[in-house]
């Protein structure tokens, strides 16, 4: 018999075990049932009353994430997951270790059931942090779709033979262009033959499928999301990216706005890292990093999780501003929030639709910035109106669409993001002398 009472919550959204499993704790000393919960968000907050010692709960229950195992356990909650027979056992513990679960129970093994909730467990096994750390091994991955394959389902990218990076495009409210930039660096870097995923995390309802003409019935972002509670990002990596081409696909995003509490904390985080795994990945994202103060106690994300965690995972930061009189005020504001948030990481600021009716030169824009935060790169890109219009009404990326200006512009930028691949770049291109030689045959 334990020590002390085990207070247990149970929730099993309608399973045929759980009648079963209450006879059987309901039956050993030391094991009291406090509450059969109704779902995962009742039994989160059930959790935060302090009450409990112990979960039991569906390792198929809907919503249950490393998240939520991370809210039971700052509860001081321990989850016991009761383990459907439709999974074989390698699949449920291979599931649950990436979640943080360690104490789990075959369905036909309830009689088990007591003993898993009063005996302590082992140490969770290793598994992906939200926020990073060691990756679980994705599966073995099969080459890219060929360009005719745009706007279809992405096949299971080669792995890169670059290491991976996410790049955040982030920028402050009054639209100064983080959709349109966030799109070309990926263009420019696929065009460059570097495998780029460009997903769209805007929690205001991302833009990014309508920019570039992509008829997508199911969000890649809500997809990655559900695939992320059940613990199979990995695996099905490809099934949430719709291809633009050989090197190029896209995670839409939200299809409304009001649906981003559908994407629980620590999804993005996941559904980065895998990507950074198998290619470089370029992130859009909202303009709010204002936090909310209620997530805590309810367990669930707030309203700007998605651009918190896309800025958080990022291993560069890009930050979009305008050179009028309310875009760099915007922008000086936005960077000293940015500095408050991330502890005053370097950034590269880009200055988007720079021209001269503004009166400003370069330099001038370049001394007011400067006073503004620590900013580690700063670019200017012109206002590319025409440009930008035809690649829009075409549905189609900035490369191509031709060569504009604001094409031409992103090259240097995207080499001072995302040097590995400029430098790989370099080295397969011809020399002008090898180029002159295979003229002259």
């Amino acid at each position: 018999m334990p020590d002390r009472t085990a207070v247990v919550l149970v929730v099993a959204s309608g399973a045929a075990w759980e009648s079963p499993a209450l006879q059987h704790l309901n039956a050993r000393p030391g094991v009291v049932v406090l509450k059969r919960c109704v779902d995962v968000d009742d039994l989160l907050a059930s959790a935060a009353a302090g009450q409990a010692d112990v979960a039991v709960l569906g390792l198929d229950s809907p919503g249950l994430d490393l998240a939520a195992v991370d809210h039971l356990r700052r509860h001081g909650v321990r989850p016991v997951a009761v383990v459907p027979s439709a999974l074989s056992p390698e699949t449920a513990r291979l599931r649950a270790s990436r979640i943080a679960i360690s104490s789990i129970v075959p369905e036909t093994r309830l009689d088990s059931l007591p003993a898993a909730v009063t005996t302590p467990e082992e140490p969770p096994p290793p598994t992906r942090p939200a926020g990073g750390g060691a990756p679980v091994a994705a599966a073995p991955l099969a080459p890219p779709e060929p360009e005719s394959a745009r706007d279809r389902p992405a096949a299971a990218p080669a792995s890169p033979s670059l290491p991976g990076r996410v790049v955040t495009v982030w920028g402050p409210a009054g639209a100064p262009g983080r959709t349109t930039i966030a799109a070309g660096l990926a263009a420019v870097l696929a065009g460059r033959g570097a495998r780029t995923v460009l997903v769209d995390a805007d929690p205001q309802g991302g833009a990014v499928a309508q920019q570039l003409g992509i008829l997508d019935e199911v969000s890649g972002l809500l997809a990655a999301a559900r695939l992320a509670s059940a613990g199979m990002v990995e695996e099905r990596f490809a099934s949430v990216q719709r291809s633009l081409g050989p090197h190029l696909s896209v995670v839409t995003g939200l299809p409304r706005a009001d649906r981003w509490a559908e994407v629980r904390a620590g999804a993005l985080e996941h559904l980065l890292e895998v990507g950074r795994e198998q290619a470089q990945v370029v992130v859009d994202t909202g303009s709010s990093l204002e936090g909310d103060l209620g997530a805590e106690l309810s367990g669930r994300p707030g309203r700007n999780h998605l651009t918190l965690a896309a800025v958080d995972v990022a291993d560069t930061l890009v930050v979009v501003g305008t050179p009028d009189p309310v875009g760099l005020s915007r922008l000086a504001r936005g960077l000293a929030e940015l500095h408050e948030h991330t502890g005053g990481r370097p950034v590269h600021v880009v200055v988007n639709r720079m021209r001269a009716t503004l009166g400003w030169s370069e330099k001038d824009v370049a001394a007011m910035v400067a006073g503004f935060g620590r900013v580690e790169g700063l670019h200017f890109l012109p206002d590319d109106r025409a440009g930008v219009d035809r690649a829009l009404v075409a549905g189609r990326t900035l490369t191509e669409s031709g060569d504009t200006p604001l094409v031409r512009a992103l090259a240097p930028l995207a080499d001072a993001l995302v040097p590995d691949v400029a430098r790989e770049h370099a080295a397969a291109r011809p020399s002008r002398g090898t180029r002159a030689r295979r003229r002259a045959r």
